[in-house]
């Protein structure tokens, strides 16, 4: 009964998003292919989807959470949070493999696993969002720093 009534405030709330997202929203131009309005219309969809669906067949398994499932969903906050403040400074392949690796190990995956994720999302999420979807995505100032020394020490030789 809980996972209706928590489905249907949810799905009025994602309603609401909804004629937000389909009426309000314009952008002034676009800068990826499927336009900046394309993603909250499709996020309102999804989301209104899954919440018909919990509504006509809610989970029959109660729900508990432990203190360790409860400390595990508070460092996964506190890992997002970090994430997006080092997402401009470190770029996105470096932040990512470090979220990517954090998480792999929280989860219980294997060090040599965690790591392996967490590059494989940072270099193959930065190759999808860069070349399949024409997104730009922050290199870091690290990268940034690097590649400005390099130029000098070049330009340097050069003279």
């Amino acid at each position: 009964m809980a996972d209706r009534i928590f489905a249907a405030v949810l799905l009025a709330v994602t309603i609401g998003y909804a004629v937000i997202a389909f009426t309000v929203i314009r952008a002034p131009f676009q800068y990826d292919p499927l336009g900046p309005e394309s993603w909250p219309r499709i996020l309102s969809i999804v989301a209104i989807l899954c919440l018909l669906y919990i509504l006509w067949k809610p989970d029959a398994i109660g729900f508990d959470m432990t203190r360790q499932v409860w400390f595990r969903l508070g460092a996964a906050v506190v890992l997002l949070l970090a994430y997006s403040d080092l997402y401009e400074p470190l770029g996105f392949i470096l932040s990512t493999i470090l979220f990517g690796t954090i998480m792999a190990l929280m989860l219980g995956a294997p060090r040599l696993r965690a790591v392996g994720f967490g590059i494989a999302a940072g270099v193959f999420g930065w190759l999808l969002c860069v070349t399949l979807m024409d997104l730009n995505l922050p290199e870091g100032a690290l990268y940034e720093a690097v590649v400005d020394s390099f130029q000098q020490t070049e330009e340097e030789g050069a003279s």
